[in-house]
C-alpha cells in the first residue's frame, strides 16, 4: 500500500496544474523553466555570434533540459495508470505512449540521443527536436483562456470539417477549370490537371504569389470569379470559430441563469453495486482538495473514514466542503437543471465549464449517480458541482 501511495503522490506531482502541496508547485515551475531555457538556447544557438561567444553554455542548458525531460517521461511511465485508472497496468502504459502528449514527451528528448547511435540522421533528428514546443501547451492547466481555443475546436470540429471539404472541392474544381482554360495558351506552366492546385490554393485562400495566373481572357475572367468565391470560403471557417467563441462565452455567463443554485457543505450519497467507487478505497477517489469523505453509513454502523476505508455497496457517503480560511476557497453548488438549461441533453464529457470546477455527483429521481464523461444530463437532473471560488467573490 505504501508504494502506491508514493506512485499516487508521484502521479500528482508530474501532472501540470495540480498546485495542492509544494513540491507540487515547485515541480510545474521546474518543468516549465526547463522548457523555456531549452527553447530558448536551442533558437539562440542558430545565431552565429551566439554560438560563438556562449556556445558551450547553450550546450550545457540543452544537455541538462533534455535529461530532465527523459527523467519526466520515465515518471510519466510509472504513473500511466493514475492517469488511465480504469485500464490495467499494461494497457494505461501503452495508451500513454501512443497518445498525443506521450508522443511529445518522447520526442522532447529521444531525437537528442539518436544521433550516438544513427550519426547519419542528425540532421533528421535535429528537425524532431521542434516537436518540444508543443510541451508548452501543458500550460493551459493553469489557464482557462488559453484552453478556449483547443474546447472550441472540438465542440464545432464536425462544421469545420464540413468547410475544409467544400475548400478542398472548390480547389480541386477550379484547377481542372483552370487547366482547360489555359492549357493551350500556356502548356508548360498548366502541364495537367494537377499543376493547377498550386494556382486554386493561392488565389482561394486570398494569398496570391502570381507566380502562375492565367493570361487568355476566359481564363482571367475565372481567375476573378475564383477570387471572389475565395474570400467567402475563407470566411466560413473563421465565423464558425467565431460563432464558437461567442457561445462559449455565452455559456460560462449562463452558468446559472436557467438552474437554482444553493450553496451547501455536505452532500449524503448512497452507492449501489453500479456505482464505480464500490471495491475503491477513499484514497484513490481522486476528490479534488477541498472536498472530503467526512463519514460513512455502513448499516447501523457509523465509520469515520481514513484513506485506506474500501467502498462496498450500500454504503452512505458524506462528502462535506472544507470551510478553508486561507489559500483559494472552494465551494459546491446544486443545481436543478430546467427545460433549458444549456447542460440539459449534453453529455458532461461536451459540457463548457471552467477547468477550475467538478461535478462529483448527478442525483436523479432520488437516486445519487456518480458521473462519468458518457453520462447525459436531463431535465430535473440534480447537479453537484466543487468549484475555486474568487477570493473578492467571497468577500462580497
Amino acid at each position: 500500500m505504501k508504494t502506491g501511495f508514493n506512485r499516487e503522490k508521484l502521479f500528482r506531482m508530474v501532472s501540470v496544474g495540480v498546485v495542492d502541496e509544494p513540491v507540487n508547485q515547485a515541480y510545474d515551475f521546474i518543468s516549465t523553466s526547463a522548457l523555456l531555457m531549452n527553447l530558448a538556447a536551442s533558437i539562440m544557438l542558430t545565431f552565429e555570434n551566439m554560438q560563438a561567444k556562449y556556445g558551450g553554455v547553450l550546450t550545457a542548458i540543452e544537455a541538462g533540459t533534455v535529461l530532465f525531460f527523459g527523467i519526466d517521461y520515465v515518471l510519466r511511465l510509472m504513473t500511466a495508470n493514475y492517469l488511465y485508472p480504469e485500464s490495467n497496468e499494461w494497457d494505461s502504459l501503452v495508451r500513454y505512449v501512443f497518445s498525443f502528449s506521450g508522443i511529445i514527451d518522447l520526442l522532447s528528448f529521444l531525437p537528442y540521443y539518436l544521433p550516438v547511435f544513427f550519426p547519419s540522421g542528425i540532421a533528421v533528428f535535429r528537425m524532431f527536436r521542434v516537436v518540444r514546443i508543443f510541451r508548452l501547451f501543458r500550460i493551459n492547466a493553469y489557464y482557462d483562456s488559453l484552453n478556449v481555443i483547443t474546447e472550441v475546436i472540438a465542440s464545432k470540429r464536425q462544421q469545420l470539417l464540413s468547410s475544409f471539404f467544400i475548400i478542398l472541392t472548390l480547389m480541386l474544381a477550379s484547377s481542372l477549370c483552370m487547366y482547360s482554360l489555359e492549357h493551350e495558351a500556356q502548356p508548360d506552366v498548366f502541364k495537367n490537371a494537377f499543376s493547377g492546385i498550386w494556382w486554386s490554393a493561392s488565389t482561394l485562400l486570398t494569398v496570391g504569389y502570381g507566380d502562375i495566373y492565367p493570361v487568355t481572357t476566359m481564363g482571367r475572367v475565372f481567375g476573378i470569379f475564383i477570387t471572389f468565391l475565395g474570400v467567402g470560403m475563407v470566411a466560413i471557417p473563421t465565423g464558425i470559430i467565431s460563432a464558437g467563441f461567442v457561445e462559449q462565452y455565452q455559456q460560462f455567463k449562463r452558468f446559472g441563469d436557467y438552474g437554482m443554485e444553493q450553496d451547501i457543505r455536505y452532500i449524503q450519497i448512497s452507492l449501489t453495486i453500479r456505482d464505480r467507487w464500490v471495491g475503491r478505497s477513499i484514497r484513490s477517489l481522486g476528490l479534488p482538495r477541498g472536498s472530503m469523505v467526512a463519514a460513512v453509513q455502513r448499516g447501523d454502523q457509523l465509520i469515520i473514514p481514513n484513506g485506506d476505508v474500501v467502498l462496498t455497496p450500500g454504503d452512505v457517503l458524506m462528502i462535506a466542503a472544507e470551510q478553508i480560511t486561507k489559500g483559494i476557497p472552494m465551494r459546491i453548488q446544486e443545481i436543478i437543471l430546467r427545460k433549458n438549461h444549456p447542460w440539459t441533453g449534453s453529455s458532461i464529457r461536451d459540457l463548457d465549464m471552467s477547468r477550475q470546477s467538478y461535478i462529483i455527483m448527478v442525483k436523479r429521481e432520488g437516486t445519487a449517480r456518480i458521473p462519468d464523461g458518457e453520462m447525459v444530463l436531463q431535465e430535473g437532473d440534480q447537479i453537484y458541482v466543487l468549484s475555486k471560488e474568487k477570493r473578492k467573490r467571497i468577500e462580497d
